[in-house]
């Protein structure tokens, strides 16, 4: 085990590596210049010039690719065109509010499509089945940002109940964060869950066709105990695997549910260096985004060992 997952940090390293190079000559195909950009209306040819001195903007795209590799193995991801931070100290301060979101909503998905999937495969055929195959398809075919308006509109403009938008911190007032996360979470949490029941509905229908199943039956266990030991334990790898990657996707921001609601995540910053080119930002954000992806991978990896022993990692 431990060297498998030596293999795959190696490996991770390679990818991280190749997409650090595809987001930096992406970048350089986009036109304008961003210190143009951040400078705006204090534009002035000195300051213009020791600006682009500063962020290297000078030297051949070579030296530039291979400075910022440098610097970011050792956590320097450069500085902000726009705010003159630290580009790793602004990326961390947004990722608490993304995290707290990416899991609240995966929660909220978990709990509600494992029943809902696994009663629809048990039952299928019947009236629970159909209505939980219109609510995955009313859910992956209705869009995100529409289903978050409608809830503003409903629960914090008509009923008034919940915030419409904003961001507490939970380690502030843990109160006033699960106000303000219902909404957001909900949003992205009804179109995982949608997601989610298909894949379970799917894997459990599978095993329950396997003769392993079909045996325990003829043995005469009760129903209960041949879903617990046979089904569940068995159709939960495919799942896990939705699971993981329906989590990293969330954790590399959810965009446009967090510029609806105004949290201050991933997503959001990545949309807010698009606008203002401010690509140091945006090349530390892409960086974090495939970080997880890659170490959320490796872990499932592993994790399937531990579901299946018939599975080996090497």
């Amino acid at each position: 085990m431990g060297r498998f997952v030596i293999r795959r940090l190696l490996q991770s390293g390679v990818v991280l590596l190749g997409v650090t190079l595809v987001v930096f000559l992406l970048l350089q195909l986009v036109p304008g210049d961003p210190v143009r950009v951040a400078l705006g209306t204090r534009f002035d040819p000195q300051t213009y010039e020791a600006l682009r001195a500063r962020a290297g903007l000078d030297r051949p795209l070579v030296v530039q690719y291979l400075s910022y590799v440098g610097n970011a193995l050792t956590g320097d991801l450069g500085v902000s065109f726009r705010s003159g931070r630290p580009v790793t100290s602004i990326v961390l301060e947004r990722l608490p509010a993304t995290l707290s979101l990416a899991v609240t909503a995966v929660v909220f998905a978990t709990l509600v499509a494992f029943p809902l999937g696994v009663l629809s495969a048990l039952r299928s055929g019947s009236p629970l089945d159909h209505a939980a195959r219109v609510f995955s398809q009313f859910g992956v075919s209705v869009p995100d940002f529409w289903m978050g308006i409608m809830f503003i509109l409903l629960f914090a403009g008509v009923l008034g109940w919940l915030p419409p938008s904003g961001y507490v911190a939970l380690t502030d007032d843990p109160l006033g964060w699960a106000s303000h996360v219902v909404l957001p979470a909900v949003t992205v949490g009804l179109v995982t869950a949608s997601i989610l029941t298909r894949f379970i509905r799917s894997a459990v229908l599978e095993v329950l066709s396997e003769d392993y199943v079909r045996t325990a039956e003829a043995k005469g266990l009760r129903t209960r105990v041949v879903v617990l030991r046979h089904v569940l334990r068995n159709a939960l790898i495919p799942v896990v695997t939705v699971v993981a990657v329906q989590l990293a996707s969330l954790l590399g921001g959810v965009i446009v549910i967090e510029v609806l609601f105004a949290w201050p995540g991933v997503g959001r910053l990545t949309y807010d260096a698009v606008q203002a080119r401010d690509y140091p930002v945006l090349q530390g954000a892409v960086l974090l985004v495939a970080a997880l992806f890659l170490l959320i991978n490796l872990l499932v990896d592993v994790l399937y060992a531990r579901l299946d022993p018939r599975i080996t990692v090497r």
